[in-house]
């Protein structure tokens, strides 16, 4: 079995072309071949599929096997992936995921893309609320970029002990399906520090969709305004909340990192 490696930011998944064939059980082998030491070693799986909706459709598949609605590093790279690869000639896709359709455009140069601009849709926050987590009280507030995230804010994001507190947050009673949980910190207005917990996964170096949710719950709390450089672990994502559309649009880099055969 052929698969690619590659990242945003160094979200890392593992990508089957699955547009003429499937393997089957696909959660099992997402477990399989994220294990980062008997694996290939990813934050998942991510698999490409023709679609009656769009261009292409995608389904992803955190390293615990459980299946997300929405990847906004991944999609990223599904772009890079079916553009270099000569499944599609147009720099203007649509891929349909459990969250809906998402529209790309691809910045490509000498035929190789190097960022995508992701329309992420309409976000869908709700009002802030209190969670009690290790005896603490925390102010949450819930958006949805098509998953479900939490966005919190204090100073030191740095020094978190997010192994500790992240499976507290993804697991808590308020959330029967899980969460992913944002710890933001404001660096400036167009500045935002923030570490992720993603539910079935663990810290990642970057989460997308989380970066779409922080810029949406600090825009309407007054921490940013409507666009701003959003600072991940592994690098930069430029987000911009459109006031016309009322869209929420993500700019960054796509990687291949190597490409390999499974046995």
């Amino acid at each position: 079995m052929r698969f690619t490696k590659m990242q945003g930011l160094g979200n890392d998944y593992v990508y089957l072309d699955c547009t003429k064939e499937t393997p089957g059980n696909l959660p099992g082998l997402a477990v399989r071949l994220s294990d980062r030491h008997f694996g290939v070693g990813s934050d998942g799986l991510i698999c490409i599929f023709p679609s009656r909706r769009a261009d292409f459709r995608m389904r992803m598949f955190n390293a615990d096997g459980s299946e997300g609605e929405m990847c906004g590093n991944g999609i990223r790279c599904v772009g890079k992936y079916v553009y270099e690869k000569g499944l599609a000639n147009r720099t203007e896709l649509t891929v349909e995921t459990l969250a809906g359709v998402k529209r790309l455009t691809l910045h490509a140069r000498d035929g190789a893309v190097e960022t995508v601009t992701v329309d992420m849709g309409e976000p869908a926050p709700a009002l802030p609320r209190t969670l009690t987590v290790r005896g603490r009280e925390w102010e949450v507030i819930p958006v949805s970029v098509g998953n479900p995230h939490i966005v919190t804010y204090l100073t030191g994001v740095d020094g978190l002990e997010l192994a500790a507190l992240g499976p507290e947050f993804e697991r808590h009673p308020a959330f029967p399906e899980r969460t992913n949980t944002e710890f933001v910190e404001v660096v400036s207005p167009d500045r935002l520090k923030m570490r992720v917990w993603e539910r079935g996964s663990g810290e990642t170096l970057a989460c997308g969709t989380g970066a779409c949710a922080v810029l949406c719950a600090s825009a309407l709390s007054g921490r940013s305004g409507r666009a701003a450089t959003v600072q991940l672990r592994g690098g930069d994502l430029d987000i911009r909340w459109d006031i016309a559309d009322n869209h929420i649009y993500m700019t960054g880099p796509a990687v291949t990192v190597f490409e390999g055969q499974f046995n």
